[in-house]
């Protein structure tokens, strides 16, 4: 991932910057880093030596639950780390990147990075970010009427197909991270094989051994389905309902990152939780912000934004999920109004 953009001279962002690096928060946070990594390390260990003390027995779905909940942590990590957050040159960051995701959570590092890097850049814009370029998801009336076939009846009822589809979001992650370790455009090739396939042969060998097939089988699925939703409520709140740009929006880079981005208000347990994705519109502006410190930049931006009369989107989580579901079901709706009617347009966000 790349540091925070060049700032044009005399921009409303170069000067948001400078009042942001005098505050000193984008300076890294060594020992908050080294104790999260530990403890994350250690949840995962602990894991671990509960599945060999607990053996061939269905109390195992209780520490599947909790490994869930572990990896995703680790993904958070992973996260940080794609975003030179924890470290200040590339390679400790890559390496840290690479364990959290080929090895311990099966996830390919060098697509996730390809991919997150464009959702930066183009945030919520239609034909370029690649979160909302999703096969079973429409974020916007013309892609909705785009639809063909079953692809079309989906999205007419996207509401409530997203929360059993996150269940499946941990498979698709997985699918995509083979897709790209055996294309022709995998950087670090060796490495992100290599350690995926320790990964899901540890993985898999672990639990087959340990496990009857039966019980093996609901274990993988409980832990990869409560992995995958876990996932999606993190990301859920971050982008869904909020404006669709389209491909010839000029709007800066500031406004950009502000007006397609929500954050959702909480205490530090929100914070632990969504892995300070929470804090989103200080994280798009300026990513390499070590995740602490997004709760002490969140005021600065705000206040920043309501001076210069910047639309600055904060909610509760559960209105953040009403959100997103209500914008979903707008556009979903779009297919039941007859073709003269219906607007070309992106559905309006829900605010």
């Amino acid at each position: 991932m790349t540091p925070e953009p060049a700032a044009p001279r005399g921009s409303d962002y170069a000067a948001l910057t400078r009042q942001v690096r005098q505050s000193g928060l984008l300076d890294r946070r060594p020992g908050y880093y080294a104790w999260k990594i530990t403890l994350t390390a250690a949840a995962l260990a602990l894991g671990w030596a509960a599945f060999a003390a607990i053996g061939n027995s269905w109390w195992q779905l209780g520490d599947a639950v909790f490994l869930a909940m572990v990896f995703a942590q680790i993904g958070f990590l992973g996260h940080d780390a794609g975003h030179r957050q924890v470290f200040r040159t590339r390679l400790p960051n890559t390496v840290l990147g690479l364990a959290c995701g080929n090895l311990a959570t099966g996830i390919s590092y060098d697509w996730w990075a390809g991919k997150h890097r464009r959702h930066h850049a183009h945030p919520n814009t239609e034909g370029a970010d690649p979160d909302i370029m999703i096969s079973v998801l429409a974020f916007s009336g013309a892609r909705a009427r785009a639809g063909r076939g079953a692809q079309r009846l989906i999205f007419r009822y996207q509401a409530y197909l997203l929360v059993p589809m996150l269940f499946l979001e941990a498979v698709s992650l997985h699918a995509s991270s083979i897709r790209t370790v055996t294309g022709p455009h995998c950087r670090h090739r060796a490495w992100e094989a290599t350690l995926l396939g320790a990964h899901f042969a540890a993985y898999l060998g672990v639990v087959f051994l340990v496990l009857s097939p039966v019980k093996a089988v609901t274990f993988i699925l409980v832990q990869q389905g409560l992995l995958g939703f876990y996932l999606g409520c993190s990301f859920a709140p971050n982008h869904k309902g909020m404006p669709v740009l389209t491909a010839s929006d000029k709007t800066d880079f500031l406004r950009r990152q502000v007006l397609t981005a929500r954050n959702v208000r909480g205490d530090w347990l929100t914070d632990f939780a969504l892995g300070g994705l929470n804090y989103q519109i200080e994280h798009h502006l300026f990513p390499s912000m070590p995740r602490p410190n997004l709760r002490r930049a969140q005021p600065l931006v705000a206040a920043f934004c309501a001076a210069r009369d910047v639309s600055y989107t904060e909610t509760s989580l559960l209105a953040s999920y009403a959100q997103a579901l209500g914008h979903l079901a707008a556009v979903g709706s779009e297919l039941a109004k007859p073709v003269a009617a219906s607007n070309a347009g992106p559905v309006p966000a829900r605010r």
